[in-house]
């Protein structure tokens, strides 16, 4: 699948993960990247492509440019390229990758637990509706 922009690919009925997948369109001023919901046909095709189970993830993935980025360094990528402030994320990358995506996992492991769930999957604004793919 060729993309013009980096795509995140976002667990939508997780509510962590869909308040940050609206935080990111809030704060992507530049209108950079896209989200697909790994409930989404392109949003499992791509978890696929990613070798992750769209049906039980431990992890959301970004594409961009060739790279699949996965854990902490997906977030950090993410954060560090929507502007200032959220741009100091970058000095996420000081702490091994190891002890980020231990902590990246234990929380993803745990997020309906600790953040809750959704009836139903997170849907756009009709002006965000434009950046989320189908």
């Amino acid at each position: 699948m060729a993309m013009q922009h980096p795509v995140i690919v976002f667990d939508a009925i997780c509510v962590l993960c869909s308040a940050n997948a609206e935080f990111m369109l809030k704060h992507d001023r530049k209108g950079l990247f896209r989200l697909a919901a790994m409930q989404g046909e392109t949003g499992r095709e791509l978890m696929q492509q990613a070798g992750i189970d769209p049906a039980d993830p431990e992890s959301f993935v970004v594409f961009d440019g060739g790279r699949i980025l996965m854990n902490s360094d997906a977030v950090i990528h993410i954060w560090s390229r929507i502007g200032w402030p959220w741009r100091i994320a970058v000095l996420g990358k000081v702490i091994p990758r190891p002890l980020r995506d231990a902590v990246y996992r234990l929380v993803a492991r745990n997020r309906y637990r600790i953040f809750g769930k959704r009836e139903t999957c997170w849907v756009p604004t009709p002006e965000q509706a434009h950046r989320v793919l189908p």
